[in-house]
């Protein structure tokens, strides 16, 4: 029996929801977009994905409204993938998945995410302890944490060994 791609008959917003990020991938894309990387080459050698499958997935965040297109060069004709708000408002299930597995299966921190403006660590919700409110992506700082791999073999993961703010553009080191 062949999983379907939808939750016919569920009256539920999660499952509503699952219908548009729940494929394999798709979240690791969207995450990838806030960590800066937009051109289909750095998504398909930092994430390891099947060409194909990344297509699809650009595809359908795309249609969703989560990434949007947008040229870079004319010629030859090159896009790039820039996250949206829709895409942005992810970003507090992505925090919770990661720090979810992180305590629950005692796995060692592999990111930061701090106050840009004050350095402070965030909270459980995205909010600043020393400042008391719900810190906005674009404010939100990324350090590597200690169960990195300090010598990822792509660019894109050694662009993302230095501190940035999420939501900057990965300028990835050619291979």
């Amino acid at each position: 029996m062949s999983l379907g791609k939808d939750y016919a008959g569920q009256e539920c917003s999660m499952a509503g929801a699952l219908e548009v990020v729940g494929e394999r991938w798709t979240l690791l894309v969207v995450r990838d977009a806030l960590y800066g990387v937009r051109r289909y080459n750095d998504f398909l050698a930092h994430l390891g994905i099947p060409r194909a499958v990344l297509a699809s997935r650009l595809q359908a965040l795309t249609a969703e409204g989560i990434l949007e297109k947008r040229r870079y060069q004319e010629s030859p004709p090159r896009d790039e993938y820039v996250i949206t708000e829709r895409g942005i408002a992810l970003w507090p299930v992505l925090r919770s998945l990661g720090r979810w597995k992180r305590e629950q299966y005692d796995e060692t921190q592999l990111r930061y995410f701090r106050h840009a403006d004050c350095g402070t660590e965030l909270g459980s919700y995205g909010e600043c302890p020393a400042c008391g409110y719900v810190v906005p992506v674009a404010d939100v700082l990324m350090d590597p944490g200690p169960g990195l791999d300090p010598d990822p073999a792509d660019p894109v993961g050694r662009a993302l060994l230095k501190p940035r703010r999420l939501l900057q553009p990965i300028e990835s080191d050619p291979v």
